[in-house]
């Protein structure tokens, strides 16, 4: 699978592929994001596609490992890890997570940086609908209030370094939500660690 997973150079605060003299794309520069950095192993592409529906749909979690491997490889991604105080999963609803089984970014996180890896800090306070068809705008309009930082926790995260993980980013509003929360907790840096990236904009 080496041959697919070359390394990629991609702008430092969305992922999406960009010219290497560059160091963030015009989008970024325009309107900056609420990530510091943002890394991605692989675009969401054949043969990545099919190899995720099995490990997020298929109860095929025994991927998660070979999966963070590829992750690792990302350039910067390892630094990134050391640096950070805490690793975080985007989290599930408890209604999504009963039905999946298991979360594809927590079992992630977990082969990543095992003993800096926290399920309880980023919590999602409510279920929403399927994000895979929206544009952009009802995307981060579908997710307002959607995470929340575990209060009697809140104060682990002032002043820390943060790594958001998640399998697939698309528009990034997920992350950028989460992010958001992690910010107004005190959070000094976040940067976020994806298998896969759309390379494609999504519409606003």
């Amino acid at each position: 699978m080496s041959q697919f997973a070359q390394p990629q150079h991609r702008c430092s605060g969305c992922a999406m592929p960009l010219n290497p003299t560059q160091q963030r794309c015009p989008d970024c520069l325009t309107h900056p994001p609420p990530l510091d950095l943002c890394l991605a192993a692989v675009p969401y592409a054949w043969p990545w596609v099919d190899l995720i529906a099995r490990f997020k749909f298929h109860e095929q979690a025994a991927w998660s490992s070979t999966l963070a491997t590829l992750m690792l490889s990302t350039p910067w991604a390892e630094d990134t890890l050391e640096k950070a105080d805490f690793v975080l999963p985007i989290p599930l609803s408890p209604q999504r997570l009963a039905h999946r089984g298991y979360n594809q970014s927590w079992l992630l996180a977990q082969e990543l940086c095992l003993h800096k890896a926290n399920a309880q800090l980023l919590l999602r306070t409510r279920d929403t609908p399927s994000q895979r068809d929206l544009p952009r705008s009802e995307r981060l309009a579908n997710l307002n209030g959607a995470f929340a930082v575990e209060p009697l926790s809140a104060a682990k995260l002032r002043g820390k370094r943060v790594v958001l993980v998640d399998d697939v980013m698309t528009s990034g509003a997920s992350l950028h939500c989460a992010a958001k929360v992690l910010r107004q907790a005190g959070v000094v840096h976040i940067s976020a660690l994806v298998l896969a990236r759309t390379e494609t904009r999504p519409l606003n």
